[in-house]
């Protein structure tokens, strides 16, 4: 196999380029069967071979750079720069990371995760060469879906001005996680449509390889044949030289165009068309369902372990169905993600009141506040990792002006393989210094269903925050109303009292039976609210209870447990605190699991430093 002779970056040059689309098939089908056993990022993976394969003929890595925008399309680049045997353990603790990471290889120069950043990243790495006097390529690989970002348009703005070289290859496959929405999407549209001018194109360089007469002519009337052909002409006018469309399957074309690309002294934009999911006809079909995929049997794309309960988003997508249908002034809006956070039926039946944003999270929230203000209740599902994009939107447009939006953060805590960059580990923290800001977490599927229901008549701005995962459907009994700012005591005794966040209380359950049957007594209490936390609880609870122990999947920093612990020693209260939160620390990827038992979440290390806390 050619792929066997592929050991280390550089080794893909040794490769006769009449062998290219035989590797190409090799290293689809090395990342199908890889990626069916241990889960990952396929359809966007599939999609970008040949354009990899290119980037590492026409370029020297490590010493050119390349930038992947999100960076869940770097698979080959990870395998033909010597990590093949990182495969095996693919996102798992302790393996090679789903994403570039400069710890993993020197051919990784930026580590990414979050859309959208690749050009302004790119252009750091352009300046950071012109003025040490380095001559190294700079290119930065972005989707099209990327686009719909604000920050993508920031730094092409800036890129405008550039008089060195910066090439910008814009990986047009008509999706981002669903299909790309927007005014971009309807432009690259156009000029994937544009025959006339591709007709043309391919006519002028018929001409220029059989005659060069034609050659002064055809440069002088080259700009006026593109303003007549392709609509708008939007990165010419900026400045920016377009090339393209080109066929991004073609590996020899490609390789070619990047090292004409090379020479010019200024930004670059290569537009590439590929499919997402090229090669494995499931993902062909379901580019969406094949983005981030668990497990799947190869040769039918099925789940190899198919979900047997509902999970959050489920319970989200069925509720937010019934609000919609009891109240027209409900609207939901998605940055991208529609079936992701379970949105997509809620599209389906009423699509007037259903906002597809594009991943542009700051435009989403202050988006949101207009509603608001217009007399809607804008309810915005994103996922948690997501949402710190707009922390000064939220801060400015919908706390400040007290507007009534309700933030539903999917994938909050740890949500495993993705690692650092998804990990929704901040959002209570960040949220929580936000004047006017109310935050709550549900213990089960049937409490995230009222907490729903409250959040869209409470008149505010209002986060529910909640995990990744199948919904718990214990303490089904335990369902009193909500009341602003209550917690909800689930068992009560005394000495020892669990204060337990969300996801935390099904913990909170499994604590609680092994300091039972240590002989210590222990209420355990779902605290519903973050803020504002149930003062007048807690003041109480004092009186019988001599340690609290406080429990979040967010970090310490600014949680849960800080404020309890700051409002007890403000007070005097007669009783100790005892924080369980995630270190103040980026956390690596692995299964939740794992993770819970490495970072001391799990029931039995909390139990056990219960224990040690009380007999200090």
């Amino acid at each position: 196999m050619l792929l066997d002779n592929i050991n280390k970056t550089g080794d893909i040059k040794n490769i006769q380029s009449s062998q290219y689309p035989e590797l190409a098939q090799e290293i689809r089908d090395f990342l199908i069967d890889k990626i069916s056993v241990t889960g990952g990022h396929l359809a966007s993976n599939l999609g970008a071979v040949e354009l990899t394969m290119a980037l590492h003929v026409a370029l020297d890595i490590p010493r050119d750079k390349i930038i992947w925008d999100v960076g869940h399309q770097s698979y080959t680049h990870k395998l033909l720069t010597g990590r093949k045997e990182g495969f095996e353990h693919l996102r798992q603790f302790g393996g090679m990371s789903g994403f570039p990471k400069r710890c993993e290889s020197e051919a990784d120069c930026f580590d990414t995760g979050h859309s959208s950043t690749s050009i302004s990243a790119g252009l750091g790495m352009v300046k950071a060469r012109d003025l040490t006097g380095e001559d190294y390529a700079v290119v930065s690989v972005i989707g099209d879906g990327s686009l719909t970002g604000g920050l993508a348009y920031e730094a092409l703005n800036n890129a405008s001005k550039l008089e060195t070289n910066f090439i910008i290859i814009l990986n047009d496959n008509e999706m981002s996680i669903s299909e790309s929405v927007g005014g971009m999407g309807k432009y690259l549209n156009n000029v994937r449509t544009a025959t006339g001018y591709l007709n043309l194109k391919e006519d002028v360089y018929a001409q220029l390889r059989t005659s060069t007469k034609v050659v002064d002519s055809i440069r002088r009337a080259k700009n006026s044949f593109k303003q007549l052909f392709v609509p708008g002409m939007v990165f010419e006018n900026l400045g920016i030289t377009y090339l393209g469309p080109i066929d991004g399957h073609d590996t020899a074309g490609l390789i070619k165009t990047i090292k004409e690309a090379r020479k010019v002294k200024k930004a670059v934009m290569i537009h590439i068309m590929t499919k997402k999911g090229k090669g494995y006809e499931p993902a062909e079909r379901h580019p969406a369902r094949f983005h981030g995929t668990e497990p799947f049997i190869v040769e039918n794309g099925l789940p190899r372990n198919p979900r047997t309960t509902a999970n959050y988003q489920d319970i989200f997508s069925t509720v937010m169905c019934k609000l919609g249908a009891r109240d027209d002034k409900v609207v939901a809006i998605t940055a991208a993600m529609a079936d992701g956070t379970g949105l997509k039926r809620f599209r389906n039946m009423y699509p007037d009141r259903f906002v597809d944003a594009g991943i542009a999270e700051e435009h989403a929230v202050s988006f949101a506040a207009g509603l608001a203000i217009g007399g809607y209740k804008p309810v915005f599902a994103v996922y948690s990792s997501f949402l710190q994009r707009a922390y000064d939107q939220i801060l400015e447009d919908v706390c400040l002006q007290n507007l009534p939006v309700v933030f539903a953060i999917d994938r909050a805590g740890l949500v495993g393989s993705d690692g650092e960059t998804h990990q929704g580990i901040f959002d209570l923290s960040y949220m929580s210094t936000m004047p006017n800001m109310h935050i709550m977490a549900p213990k089960n599927k049937w409490e995230l269903s009222d907490m729903l229901k409250f959040a869209v008549n409470l008149g505010a701005p209002v986060a529910v925050r909640y995990p990744r995962g199948n919904a718990y459907d214990g303490l089904k009994d335990f369902r009193e109303p909500i009341v602003m700012g209550k917690c909800e005591p689930i068992y009560e005794e005394k000495d020892v009292c669990l204060l337990a966040v969300g996801s935390m209380v099904k913990t909170g359950e499994k604590v609680r039976e092994i300091l039972k049957d240590r002989g210590i007594k222990c209420s355990l209490v779902n605290a519903r609210f973050v803020k504002p936390i149930d003062c007048d609880y807690i003041s109480q609870a004092a009186s019988t209870h001599k340690l609290f122990v406080t429990m979040e999947e967010n970090v310490a920093c600014g949680g849960y447990g800080e404020k309890v612990r700051e409002y007890v020693d403000e007070h005097r209260l007669d009783a100790s605190v005892l924080s369980i939160a995630i270190p103040d620390r980026f956390i690596t990827h692995g299964s939740v699991d794992k993770l819970y038992r490495e970072l001391a979440l799990d029931a039995e290390s909390i139990a056990g430093r219960i224990i040690q806390e009380i007999q200090r």
